[in-house]
C-alpha cells in the first residue's frame, strides 16, 4: 500500500514532539483511514493497559467511519488481537493491551457521556459537527503522560468554533500540527473518481468538501437548480410511468402544507405531481382529515409504498395511521445533511421534478442560505417544498434505497 507525502506525514505526527495533530480538508481524501491507523499504531507502540477515546458525531459513525474500516485491515489482524463488543475495541500483542471506549458526540448533553474516564489519548472523527463543550470534556479526560489529541474533519464555515479556536489561533491551538488534505493526496483514488466527486458538489459544497475551504453559505442553495433548470425539470406526460411511488409532506397550518409524489426508477427518482396549501392565501385553514382527503386525491390511481412526514406533525401522522391505508413514516430531518443530500443527488442528476410542480420549481428559485447567522441557516420562508424533498431524498433515497453510499 502506497501512501501520499501528506499521509506519511500523520505517521510521522507521533514523533514530532507537537500533542495534537489536526486534518481538515476534502472529502474522501485519505485523512480519517490514516489517521485511524497511525492512532492505533502510536497507541500500542507507547502505552499498554490504558484507556483511549474514539469519537463520533454519535456511536454509529464512529464505529462505521473509524472502527469497522480498522477492523478490515489486514497488517493490523496480522500484528494485533482486536476484539469489539458493545462499543468497546480491546487490542492485544504480546503482553501489551489497550482499551478504546467509543462516544457520540452530537449535542451539548454529551459532555456527560466522557465524564470520569481517564484517557491516554483521544480521536475526534468529524469534530466540526461536535459542540465545543463535549469536545473539551474529551481533552480535559486525556491526562496521562504523553497523551494527544487527534483531530479530523471536513470544513464548515468561518465562524466555527473549531475553526476560530484551533486553527486560527496559533496560541490556542497548543502547537498543534495541521495538515490540510485535497483529493490529489489519497493515491487510492483513481482520476475518474476523483472527477465524480468534482462533479458531485456545486457552490459552498464545492468550496468545502472539493477545495477543504472554510467558507460561508450564501446566495441560493441550490444554484445549479436554477442555473441550468433544463438538466432537472422534467416535461411531458407522466401517465403510464412505471416504478415504485412515495410522497413526502411537509405539514402546516398557519404555514403553508406540501405533498410530493414520487416515482422511483432505477437510478432516478422524479417528483411527477404535487399538492400545495396555503392557508394564509386561501384565508383558511384545514383540518387533519382534510389534509387526509388531499393525499388521498393525489394518489388516486398509484401504490404508495410510503408516506414520509415531518416528523414534528405527530396528529397528522397518527391521522394516517388511524386509516390504515398508507405506511407512513416520521421523515429524517437533519437539516444540513439532509440539504447536502438533496444537492448532491441533483447534480449526479438522480432527482428530476416535473413541470406541473409549480410550487417546487418556484421554491427552488428562491430557498436562501441566512447570511446573518454566524453558523450555517436557510432562511425560513419559501422552504415547505424544499423540506418534503428533503425529507424525500434523506429518509427514502439516501436511507432505503443507500444512494448515497456511492459517495
Amino acid at each position: 500500500m502506497s501512501f501520499s507525502e501528506k499521509q506519511k506525514q500523520i505517521f510521522q505526527f507521533p514523533y514530532s514532539g507537537k500533542p495534537a495533530l489536526i486534518c481538515d480538508g476534502a472529502v474522501r481524501s485519505g485523512k480519517t483511514s490514516i489517521m485511524s491507523l497511525s492512532f492505533i499504531l502510536w497507541a500500542m507502540g507507547n502505552f499498554s493497559g490504558q484507556n483511549f477515546g474514539i469519537c463520533g458525531k454519535t456511536v454509529i459513525s464512529a464505529e462505521r467511519n473509524v472502527v469497522k474500516p480498522l477492523m478490515g485491515i489486514k497488517y493490523l489482524r496480522e500484528q494485533f488481537s482486536m476484539r469489539f463488543a458493545n462499543h468497546i475495541l480491546t487490542v492485544t500483542r504480546g503482553k501489551k493491551t489497550n482499551t478504546f471506549y467509543i462516544f457520540g458526540g452530537k449535542d451539548e448533553a454529551s459532555y456527560m457521556l466522557i465524564q470520569g474516564i481517564t484517557l491516554a489519548g483521544v480521536l475526534l472523527d468529524e469534530v466540526a459537527l461536535m459542540p465545543e463543550s463535549f469536545v473539551n470534556q474529551a481533552l480535559a479526560r486525556c491526562s496521562v503522560e504523553g497523551s494527544k489529541y487527534w483531530f479530523n474533519c471536513n470544513p464548515e464555515g468561518p465562524q466555527h468554533w473549531f475553526y476560530q479556536e484551533w486553527i486560527l489561533d496559533p496560541k490556542k491551538n497548543h502547537d498543534a500540527l495541521h495538515l490540510h488534505f485535497l483529493l490529489d493526496d489519497n493515491p487510492s483514488l483513481s482520476e475518474e473518481k476523483k472527477r465524480e466527486y468534482y462533479n458531485a458538489y456545486t457552490g459552498v459544497f464545492y468550496d468545502r468538501y472539493i477545495l477543504g475551504l472554510w467558507v460561508v453559505a450564501e446566495g441560493r442553495v441550490y444554484p445549479m437548480f436554477t442555473d441550468n433548470p433544463d438538466r432537472f425539470i422534467l416535461h411531458g406526460t407522466t401517465a403510464g410511468m412505471d416504478g415504485q411511488f412515495f410522497v413526502s409532506c411537509d405539514y402546516g397550518t398557519v404555514n403553508p402544507y406540501s405533498l410530493g409524489l414520487w416515482c422511483v426508477r432505477g437510478k432516478e427518482a422524479i417528483r411527477i405531481n404535487e399538492y400545495y396549501f396555503d392557508s394564509r392565501k386561501e384565508g383558511h385553514q384545514k383540518t387533519d382529515e382534510e389534509y387526509y382527503s388531499d393525499l388521498e386525491e393525489l394518489t388516486r390511481g398509484y401504490y404508495i409504498r410510503k408516506v414520509i412526514v415531518d416528523p414534528s406533525a405527530a396528529s397528522f401522522i397518527e391521522c394516517i395511521r388511524r386509516h390504515g391505508k398508507f405506511q407512513v413514516w416520521a421523515a429524517e430531518n437533519e437539516v444540513l445533511k439532509g440539504i447536502r443530500t438533496v444537492a448532491t443527488m441533483l447534480n449526479a442528476g438522480m432527482i428530476k421534478i416535473h413541470e406541473s410542480c409549480k410550487d417546487a420549481i418556484r421554491e427552488f428559485g428562491l430557498y436562501r442560505w441566512d447570511e446573518k447567522k454566524n453558523e450555517d441557516a436557510v432562511l425560513k420562508e419559501n422552504d415547505h417544498s424544499m423540506d418534503e424533498i428533503r425529507y424525500f431524498c434523506a429518509t427514502i433515497l439516501a436511507r432505503e434505497f443507500r444512494w448515497a453510499e456511492w459517495r
